[in-house]
């Protein structure tokens, strides 16, 4: 039976500019606001939108991201009429046939959404931090009869060369588009986020894959192509919060974001008079000390603290010890923070020690990657 709605995420992002957070890990799964990874977002967002088929395109790393994808469990996808599923490249003879550009990823997949037999395809990016709600603008798609609708916000001048740049026209129908353009036209820009006819999707695909032109990329190729072919391309204007986390500055911008969107973003502590380290941390959401402080963070299972924390994002089975103070930092999981030590605008890699009295980019308003 037909389906109206399949999603498919592209998900296999390598993310050099988050350096040693990936060099071991897909971009989607790095760890995002204490005990979360990235993708949850968009897997979160697919489920809330009862989007009850959703494919995820792994590439680089894939084994834990499709490891932690599983089933789709964890986001209620795992039912009867329900399904997530990890797609890795296809293995040839000579080896993995890895995807060339993002519409080669999907043009990789046609047999999947074929045996899906959808009437439209949702195209989304597994490395963006947002809220959305996919049926309505899948209702504003099917309202204006598109065979592209393209989710847009408005982001600064500055910011413009960094997306898909489009003018529309005044019932929002794309007249133009220039992927990252040096300088742009507009301020609209693109989110990645694509509903699809699929039939008209398949017969671009298609098309665009005996391109010897083609680098094979929905911005540069498939959606230039489009336009030029007089199809009906529409913008759907998104006015929520949105972050693409590709760098390690907008990584920790969009932790400190998540501290201001929590209204009490320290919640209950566990204060006990007993010796913890050494038991089973997973048993108490977290544990604060006798002379430990914790304000305007947020604070993740298993993570004990006996110093001072501020405006911070602490993860599960973090330790940070006496006479420590943490300022606008995120600690990723398992890091322990030993005595004395000051860290500031930082964010700090999984499973390493910070030394003893160590200091880190004190009075300093960049922001630095911790990794060893």
């Amino acid at each position: 039976m037909s389906k109206q709605i399949v999603a498919m995420i592209l998900a296999g992002g390598k993310g050099t500019r988050l350096y040693e957070l990936t060099k071991k890990n897909a971009k989607p799964a790095v760890f995002f606001g204490g005990k979360y990874r990235i993708i949850d977002y968009v897997m979160s967002n697919c489920s809330n939108s009862n989007i009850n088929t959703v494919g995820v395109l792994t590439q680089y790393e894939s084994i834990d991201l499709a490891g932690y994808i599983g089933n789709g469990e964890k986001w209620g996808l795992n039912g009867v009429r329900s399904s997530a599923v990890a797609i890795a490249p296809k293995q040839t003879e000579e080896g993995s046939n890895w995807f060339v550009g993002t519409a080669d990823a999907i043009f990789q997949n046609i047999a999947f959404l074929d045996s899906q037999n959808p009437e439209h395809v949702l195209i989304l990016s597994g490395d963006h931090i947002y809220e959305m709600d996919y049926r309505k603008m899948l209702s504003v798609h099917l309202e204006k009869k598109a065979d592209l609708t393209i989710s847009v916000l408005n982001v600064t001048l500055e910011e413009a060369s960094r997306f898909g740049i489009m003018s529309v026209d005044d019932n929002d129908r794309i007249i133009e588009f220039e992927e990252k353009p040096k300088k742009p036209k507009s301020t609209l820009a693109s989110m990645g986020i694509y509903i699809f006819k699929y039939k008209t999707l398949r017969a671009e695909l298609l098309s665009d894959s005996v391109d010897p032109n083609s680098e094979h990329d929905f911005g540069k190729n498939i959606i230039p192509n489009m336009l030029a072919k007089k199809r009906r391309v529409f913008a759907y204007q998104f006015d929520g919060y949105w972050k693409d986390v590709g760098t390690i500055k907008s990584l920790w911008e969009a932790n400190m974001d998540l501290i201001e969107m929590v209204d009490e973003p320290y919640f209950e502590t566990i204060r006990s008079r007993s010796k913890i380290y050494g038991e089973d941390t997973h048993s108490v959401p977290h544990y604060v000390g006798r002379e430990g402080h914790v304000t305007q963070s947020i604070v993740n299972q298993g993570a004990i603290i006996l110093g001072t924390v501020h405006h911070s994002v602490i993860s599960n089975e973090v330790i940070i010890e006496e006479e420590c103070l943490i300022t606008n930092s995120v600690i990723m999981p398992g890091v322990t923070v030993k005595r004395g030590a000051k860290l500031h605008n930082v964010i700090v890699a999984p499973n390493i020690t910070i030394a003893e009295k160590r200091e880190e980019n004190l009075g300093n308003d960049e922001i630095v990657l911790v990794h060893k």
